[in-house]
């Protein structure tokens, strides 16, 4: 058995497969395509679960791939011993309804004898007790003795999950020797001791089990089997655990050559390179793969690793921010496989930078915040950390929960878990009663509203509707007619739309006989539409008839910006990245403003990038489609959902041409081009690792050109231009002049401050070896008097000057010391320094030449005194 490198045997097993007709395809990302069941790529067949199930055609019908895979479940468990890991690579060869048990077999146990040459005897294999067919191929056709043929149970050997595909799998298992075992003369595969290392799975999907226990044979068998590669290493490293292989003890080189520490001299530090160790290698690839750190998602769990690995880098004494120079070292030791590591390096360092930065300012607080409070905990003799402590610290500091946990556990404290769900629980329900607040509402007036019926939209077909009056709502009251004052309806159905999905309500006219009401806004909760009205002078009554008519030129306003956010988010993820995700929106007659997650402001050409791509997408005239069906069906036309947003059993599809496809419930165009423009008004940082672009449309992008036009029009009227055209050379023209003038003002001050300072030179006396200077002077510029210093210093070596110059109350002093001088001992920057210190002020500079502040004016012949008694000295 040769000594193999990770990223050798990497290639090994892909060569391999492929000289058995596998396609080699490159590791998916970590982040599902397609798949919102999951946060992350947790397994080497996860990505293809559709070719499996049949829903899509694969490439080839036999692939092999090495996965990038995160599991997090175990995270607190990471560090503490070295078996666990939240990043690994796993090794997997497939086949969907191509080859079967017997290849499968042969070709692993090729493999494992024959390319990495893994001693044969040291070889055992678990099989299904029920799977003869596998025992076999293994006993009589492989040659393998049945004294390493170990047949185990369901539990251990046959794969399901609930009901659908399933079947029995084959384990190989590698002998690590007597000294690693429990000394059992029954010890084999199936004892729990560390005598054998199970290291490649062959799953052997055969059945379709019916959810009740009934088994039928499928079709078309497939093929799933998943072999780490970091253990696979392990074995053929001769090492104990993943962190002694090479690339990964690579990485943790770097780490302790940052800590100045041995490992494994310290159990304590061992923990803290391991997790270090671990999370950079995963948050490396997560961001590489387009996740930014959040609060929510997988956005959550990158920041969770993120930032238990930068705690534990403080544990180790590491100064400063060092995360994303060990990001450089894992881009280096995966090159070969993972050169996108290494190209987008720059974007991951700089994601990772910025988290760690925002860390170290809140662990800070927290920490001793934290540990005030364990303190106090102890000394009480609590073994409990309270839930409203570590909520406190959640809410006010941002200190994150699971460190306030991991932290409490070293201090042999518990955790009120409950408590501090309940106080989540709380602060969700009052953003939520904020969110849900219509127009000011108490509550009272809100549960007036539960037992009414749903409202029955219509306004996606219809502008105006006759509808029946089902309550009325007045002074937080429900009531049967209204004669005057503000006031709300409710309609048995209606054309406007309520407040929603970051779209604002509509607004529009309700008539009731030959009354008309102004309906200033729509609001909608739990399916009930609340109709605004200004104050009305014409009575209204429950049952009556009324005709409800939207504002069309508004609605159609809203339609074409909230049409445009779709095509804005396509065009922000084809320019930025698909690891862009809306944050949040909100769209009206005016503009629309998009919320996304990304972590750097957008330069003036990706901005111009976006702009033009939408444009595209709008003069492209493509017919925008909705589609209303299940979450199912909606996923496999490729929509785009809220991240963590809860979907009922029907929804809502949203798509326009091949360019964009969403679910959403608000109210758009039925063709791209009635956009018109799209114009980018202003792009920002509204929260960390969130953008906001706000942009407009149609009539709001004419608006925009006629603003920055009559700007333009009478800019040239101020200056007098006739054509307007001329606008860029004249202003040209008059920076020229004016920087011309400056010019000359800055000589011409320079010369009356010389001839106002040159009756000043007549005071310098000798003191000491040097010639010195020191005066008061008010109504000269700080660069005069610089100038006149500069002329003294070049002309006598032996010079000293320091000036306090006061112009409109403020006090600053200028120092200058000549080459004798400076060589003398004698430095201007801590001349000055200690001069305006007795003003109340500070500042220093170059050893010839400095300036600093003062502000008790009072005070300056005593800080010229000082001077003198410095220098004298």
């Amino acid at each position: 058995m040769k000594w193999t490198s990770v990223n050798e045997l990497r290639e090994q097993f892909l060569t391999f497969f492929e000289s058995k007709g596998c396609l080699r395809h490159k590791s998916f990302p970590l982040v599902p395509i397609g798949d919102k069941s999951i946060l992350l790529i947790n397994a080497g067949m996860t990505p293809l679960k559709k070719y499996f199930t049949g829903e899509e055609e694969p490439p080839r019908h036999r692939m092999a791939t090495c996965q990038k895979c995160i599991r997090t479940p175990d995270i607190d468990r990471v560090g503490i011993t070295a078996r666990h890991g939240t990043f690994f690579e796993m090794l997997g060869n497939f086949s969907f309804g191509d080859y079967f048990k017997r290849e499968a077999i042969n070709w692993a146990w090729e493999f494992c004898t024959k390319t990495i040459a893994l001693p044969e005897e040291k070889i055992w294999v678990t099989v299904y007790e029920e799977d003869d067919e596998a025992y076999d191929i293994w006993n009589k056709e492989v040659g393998l003795p049945a004294s390493r043929l170990v047949r185990l149970g369901k539990k251990d050997n046959f794969w399901e999950h609930g009901s659908g595909p399933c079947g029995p799998c084959s384990e190989l298992h590698f002998d690590r020797g007597e000294e690693y075992g429990c000394g059992s003369p029954d010890c084999k595969p199936g004892c729990d001791c560390d005598r054998y290392m199970e290291f490649w799975n062959l799953v052997f999907t055969q059945f379709d089990n019916d959810g009740k226990g009934n088994y039928t044979r499928l079709a078309s068998p497939n093929i799933d089997t998943g072999m780490g590669l970091e253990r696979l290493a392990c074995i053929m490293q001769g090492v104990n655990n993943l962190f002694e292989v090479d690339t990964v003890q690579n990485i943790m080189k770097s780490i302790i050559d940052k800590a100045g520490i041995t490992y494994g001299e310290n159990p304590k530090s061992d923990i803290s390179l391991r997790v270090i160790t671990d999370h950079i290698r995963g948050s490396s690839f997560m961001v590489c793969d387009g996740v930014v750190p959040s609060n929510e998602g997988r956005g959550y769990v990158l920041r969770r690793l993120l930032r238990r690995a930068a705690r534990h880098g403080r544990m180790l004494g590491i100064k400063g921010l060092f995360l994303a120079d060990v990001a450089a070292v894992v881009a280096r030791e995966n090159y070969s496989e993972y050169p996108e590591l290494t190209e987008k390096l720059d974007y991951i360092q700089k994601v990772i930078r910025i988290e760690e930065e925002r860390f170290n300012q809140t662990i800070d607080q927290g920490s001793d915040m934290l540990a005030g409070i364990i303190e106090k905990a102890r000394s009480e003799g609590k073994t409990t950390l309270s839930g409203e402590d570590a909520f406190r610290l959640y809410d006010t500091y941002g200190f994150p929960i699971d460190l306030t946990r991991e932290i409490a556990a070293e201090s042999g404290l518990t955790l009120d878990e409950e408590g501090f769900a309940a106080l989540m629980a709380e602060q969700k329900a009052r953003a939520r009663a904020a969110r849900a607040n219509i127009s000011g509402w108490s509550d009272a007036s809100k549960n007036l509203l539960a037992d009414l019926p749903k409202t029955e939209f219509v306004g996606y077909t219809e502008t105006e509707t006759d509808a029946k009056v089902v309550a009325i709502v007045a002074d937080d009251m429900l009531v049967d007619t209204v004669t005057e004052g503000d006031f709300s309806l409710i309609l048995d159905k209606t054309p406007f739309y309520g407040e929603g999905g970051g779209q604002v309500g509509d607004t529009g006219v309700i008539t009731v006989g030959g009354n008309t009401f102004t309906v200033l806004d729509t609001k909608k909760s739990d399916g009930v539409y609340i109709h605004i009205l200004s104050q009305g002078d014409a009575p209204v009554s429950v049952g009556d008839t009324v005709h409800a008519a939207i504002d069309t030129e508004r609605r159609n306003a809203i339609k074409r910006n909230h049409s445009a956010a779709h095509l804005l988010q396509a065009a922000l993820r084809k320019v930025l990245g698909n690891h862009v995700e809306q944050a949040g929106s909100y769209v009206d007659a005016d503009r629309v403003r998009f919320d996304f997650k990304h972590f750097a402001p957008m330069t003036k050409e990706e901005l111009a990038a976006v702009e033009a791509e939408v444009n595209s997408y709008i003069l492209k005239g493509s017919v925008v489609e909705t589609i209303e069906t299940d979450p199912e069906t909606a996923k496999s036309y490729g929509a785009m959902a809220l991240f963590g947003e809860k979907y009922g059993k029907i929804v809502r599809v949203v798509k326009m041409g091949d360019d964009s496809c969403e679910l959403c419930g608000g109210t758009h165009l039925d063709n791209t081009a009635k956009a018109g423009l799209f114009k980018i008004l202003t792009e920002a940082s509204v929260a960390a690792g969130v953008r906001r672009i706000e942009g407009t449309t149609g009539l709001g992008v004419l608006t925009i050109l006629g603003e920055k036009e009559d700007t333009i029009n009478q800019s040239a009227k101020e200056m007098k231009l006739p054509n307007p055209a001329d606008l860029v050379k004249r202003t040209a023209q008059i920076m020229a002049e004016l920087k011309d003038a400056h010019a000359e003002i800055a000589r011409l001050e320079a010369a009356m401050a010389e001839v106002k300072l040159s009756s000043l030179l007549s005071s310098t006396k000798k003191v000491g070896a040097y010639n010195f200077l020191s005066a008061k002077v008010e109504g000269v510029s700080a660069d005069a008097v610089r100038s006149v210093c500069d002329n003294m210093r070049a002309n006598d070596a032996d010079s000293i000057a320091i000036i306090a110059l006061v112009n409109d109350g403020k006090l600053n002093f200028i120092a200058s010391c000549g080459k004798n001088a400076v060589s003398g001992g004698i430095k201007a920057g801590q001349l000055v320094k200690e001069v305006a210190m007795v003003c109340g002020g500070g500042g220093g500079g170059r050893p010839d030449s400095a300036m600093a502040g003062g502000k008790d004016i009072s005070k300056v012949d005593a800080a010229l005194a000082l001077a003198e008694t410095i220098v004298a000295k």
